[in-house]
């Protein structure tokens, strides 16, 4: 079997919305967007590009929501492969994987290697991850991640912690969200503040 793994730069009050970049996402009015810049610049010994380059090294495929999906492919598909260090690195690795795509609007697809999954999503990821294969990374996508939680069909959450709130945003968990038991693999504390934890369900399905 693959492992669906959802990653997430995630708040104290659970936002993960636009951490990126100011533009990336204002759906709702956001007006925090790019909030993760100013724990990046204090991260002088690159330990989350570390962390980001031996996550990513197991993607196998990309499993995204139709709003995530569009924001990729408008950067790490139209990207100079050539970029030095990480931004090359995951640029070149995410051109070369299988893209997922969860959408009830869009009919085609113009990033390399991207497939809709049809009407039925929660039957269309079972088949995907009933095969065999590595880890089929999850970024963004809160609707998506809700639909796979619902079906419970995901594996583990590696979510990084951001020391701040900010009272508005898309959350990752938000009210509703069904209860799962999680068991807590790894910790690590950034000299940024940051806190990565991994959780992976305490069974599988």
């Amino acid at each position: 079997m693959s492992t669906i793994v959802v990653q997430a730069f995630i708040t104290l009050d659970g936002v993960v919305q636009a951490g990126g970049g100011p533009e990336e996402d204002r759906e709702g009015g956001f007006e925090h967007g790019g909030w993760t810049s100013e724990y990046d610049e204090r991260d002088v010994r690159g330990e989350m590009a570390e962390i980001i380059r031996s996550w990513e090294s197991a993607t196998e495929a990309l499993l995204l929501g139709r709003k995530t999906y569009e924001i990729w492919a408008s950067s790490w598909g139209v990207w100079d492969e050539n970029d030095a260090g990480l931004k090359g690195e995951l640029n070149r690795r995410y051109n070369r994987v299988p893209k997922y795509v969860a959408s009830r609007t869009l009919s085609e697809l113009g990033w390399q290697i991207s497939h809709l999954l049809g009407a039925d999503v929660p039957a269309a990821v079972r088949a995907l991850r009933d095969e065999p294969g590595g880890e089929i990374r999850v970024w963004g996508s809160t609707r998506l991640i809700r639909t796979l939680a619902e079906h419970d069909l995901i594996d583990e959450y590696r979510l990084a912690v951001y020391p701040m709130v900010l009272g508005t945003g898309k959350k990752l968990f938000p009210e509703g969200f069904p209860r799962v038991s999680l068991s807590r693999v790894e910790t690590r504390a950034l000299a940024s503040g940051v806190q990565v934890t991994t959780y992976r369900r305490s069974t599988s399905a």
